[in-house]
């Protein structure tokens, strides 16, 4: 079955870089398109960034855009996500979501169907 384990959480100064990774198994990773969604405690579920199943095309929310790089690597069936200058705004569960087509690369929930168990970053200011 289809599973995304993400690693690489924990606490941070506000500042610090962390640098996330989610392992694929039980599907074609290379098929697919893949994102990052976080949610804060309290908050809903945020899409933050998105790359297609090549990693020719990636897509940021305007939260992260600048600071947080989204990659894949294909032959490792792993996506990962350098954050840097975090600040405590992005203090939230951080989960790998897979695509349910390969070439789009959307922030939009529908276009993803399964998610991990996510990973927790924390950020103290």
């Amino acid at each position: 079955q289809v599973q995304l384990v993400e690693s690489g959480g924990g606490l941070v100064k506000s500042g610090g870089s962390l640098r996330l990774s989610c392992a694929a198994s039980g599907f074609t990773f290379v098929l697919h398109a893949m994102s990052w969604v976080r949610q804060a405690p309290g908050k809903g579920l945020e899409w933050i960034s998105a790359i297609t199943n090549g990693g020719g095309t990636t897509n940021y929310s305007d939260s992260v855009k600048g600071r947080f790089t989204i990659s894949r690597d294909n032959a490792k069936n792993t996506l990962y996500l350098q954050m840097n200058s975090l600040n405590p705004a992005d203090a939230a569960v951080y989960y790998c979501a897979k695509g349910k087509t390969p070439f789009v690369a959307t922030l939009r929930s529908d276009d993803y169907d399964t998610r991990g168990q996510g990973t927790q970053v924390t950020v103290s200011s």
